[in-house]
């Protein structure tokens, strides 16, 4: 049996939600476009006859700017401890040599596969060979691997790839468990979601939810859950005129989660202001940033 903690490491959108995704087989990690999209460490676990794979998404490296971000960094040093080896994402239609400078400052402890994705992007065929000679000749890479995340092109190879570098041992988890997450959590980020979707400029960065009511009832569910913004401002524009956003964001989340759950939900939205929320470790605490 083998058995272990793989976990995602890279710059902001590389990919690493998407790949999370594609190796589970379900949305547990919410994606958008917009960069600093997953705040939080996320755990999906994956069962087969003779191995427990435990993978992690993390959120995107970057420089720490106030004390949300600062929570967001920790759990990539968290994930950096207790990892039994390293997936390194790298857009490699971006500058993939930006992403290297990153993965130089982790010291990794642990094997690493460097994954080039969003190949389907690349324009210039030219760039994946010169990536991927660069990464391969790097000390912390054990092995490159080409794929498209997005489209799920390549993503079966990387199972073999995991297991060669995983130890013996027994599980973790019950054979059964998806995630170690609460129902709660990914009610909160479908929700969360749909404000990178239909809100611009800073509005999903300043934006939390918190899920304050979750009754099951016969042939129902029954959510109610607050949306936290910094300034009166961004609460009017999050309801927009007579309340239409507000109820697109509804309608949406809740036809997401309704399909997660597999059970029709009442989802009840509020809009509720937390000045400068993202610096307040009473705030952070209370809306999981732990």
């Amino acid at each position: 049996m083998k058995t272990g903690f793989v976990n995602i490491f890279g710059l902001p959108n590389a990919g690493k939600s998407t790949l999370l995704n594609a190796l589970v087989g379900e949305k547990l990690a919410i994606v958008s476009p917009k960069v600093q999209t997953t705040r939080h460490r996320i755990k999906a676990i994956l069962n087969e006859k003779g191995y427990q794979i435990i993978l992690s998404d993390t959120p995107g490296i970057i420089e720490p700017r106030y004390k949300l971000q600062e929570r967001m960094m920790q759990a990539v040093k968290s994930s950096l401890e207790d990892a039994d080896l390293a997936l390194l994402m790298v857009d490699v239609s971006a500058d993939f040599e930006e992403s290297h400078k990153v993965f130089e400052t982790l010291r990794l402890r642990v094997p690493a596969i460097v994954i080039l994705n969003k190949t389907d992007k690349l324009r210039d065929a030219s760039i994946l060979g010169k990536a991927e000679a660069f990464f391969r000749a790097q000390p912390y890479c054990r092995r490159v691997i080409t794929l498209s995340a997005l489209r799920k092109k390549g993503v079966d190879g990387l199972i073999p790839a995991i297991l060669e570098y995983l130890p013996e041992g027994e599980p973790y988890y019950d054979s059964e468990d998806l995630t170690d997450m609460p129902t709660r959590f990914f009610v909160g980020e479908m929700i969360r979601e749909k404000v990178f979707q239909l809100y611009e400029q800073e509005i999903p960065y300043h934006t939390a939810v918190l899920v304050q009511e979750f009754k099951e009832k016969p042939g129902i569910i029954h959510i109610r859950a607050d949306v936290i913004v910094h300034r009166e401002s961004q609460k009017m524009i999050l309801l927009g005129e007579k309340g239409s956003m507000i109820k697109k964001l509804g309608t949406l989340a809740r036809q997401d989660i309704e399909a997660f759950l597999g059970s029709k939900v009442f989802l009840e939205l509020f809009v509720k202001v937390r000045p400068d929320w993202r610096s307040n470790d009473t705030h952070l605490k209370e809306y999981g940033y732990n």
